[in-house]
């Protein structure tokens, strides 16, 4: 339907409920890379791994600033310019946080996964991976990063084989999946249902995720 169409039916089009995901290349140099997935598999040789989504796995505590190293303070610092570009008001206004920041790494094996969840309490939720586990040159295995639709599974209850018949209309009720590719952070709102399909390669897939929320009190977290 165009636009001239729709101004001579008197229909007007309008698209509600947008949900944006950022995904960007953080300029980390492949030797910061390295030294950054050494830390984490040497933080899981001396650390218990704790069970929140991680369906098998190991995924650290939620203290990632205290041993990430200087690569972990760039990278934190890079997702933070990006929350920040985001934050606003209701009217659209750019609005300055101090943010409180809490971060974790992850380490999926084969047959690892993530059951889908949310990220209550936060504002902004999203991932780095140090390492895509092989997955970049071979997207048959697997461990791809997957959103669901926020406006819930009702379209595709009924008739589920049709669907409206304009831009982005296609996937409601269903999900959508990003390939991790080493080197690259995704960004997104914290509410936004999300999880980790099963890793079928043979290599390490490492992630590092990440919430943005704001203190409740001087010196607080949520």
């Amino acid at each position: 339907m165009s636009a001239s169409a729709g101004e001579e039916s008197g229909i007007e089009v309008r698209s509600y409920f947008p949900t944006p995901v950022v995904i960007v290349r953080v300029p980390m140099a492949p030797e910061e890379n390295a030294r950054l997935r050494e830390a984490v598999l040497g933080r899981e040789r001396t650390h218990p791994g704790v069970t929140h989504s991680n369906l098998m796995g190991w995924q650290s505590a939620d203290d990632f600033t205290r041993w990430g190293g200087a690569e972990g303070e760039k990278l934190l610092g890079f997702a933070k310019a990006l929350a920040d570009r985001l934050a606003g008001d209701r009217a659209g206004n750019r609005v300055a946080v101090a943010w409180f920041v809490n971060a974790w790494a992850n380490i999926n094996r084969r047959g690892h996964a993530n059951d889908a969840h949310a990220h209550p309490g936060a504002v902004f939720s999203g991932c780095y991976y140090v390492d895509d586990g092989g997955v970049a040159s071979d997207p048959g295995l697997g461990g791809a990063f997957h959103i669901h639709d926020p406006r819930g599974i009702a379209p595709a209850m009924y008739a589920p084989e049709l669907a409206v018949a304009l831009s982005g209309c296609q996937t409601a009720g269903g999900s959508e999946i990003i390939p991790p590719r080493t080197g690259q952070m995704l960004l997104f709102p914290a509410w936004l249902s999300h999880g980790v399909r099963p890793y079928l390669g043979d290599g390490t897939r490492i992630s590092i995720a990440f919430n943005f929320a704001i203190p409740m009190a001087a010196g607080d977290g949520p």
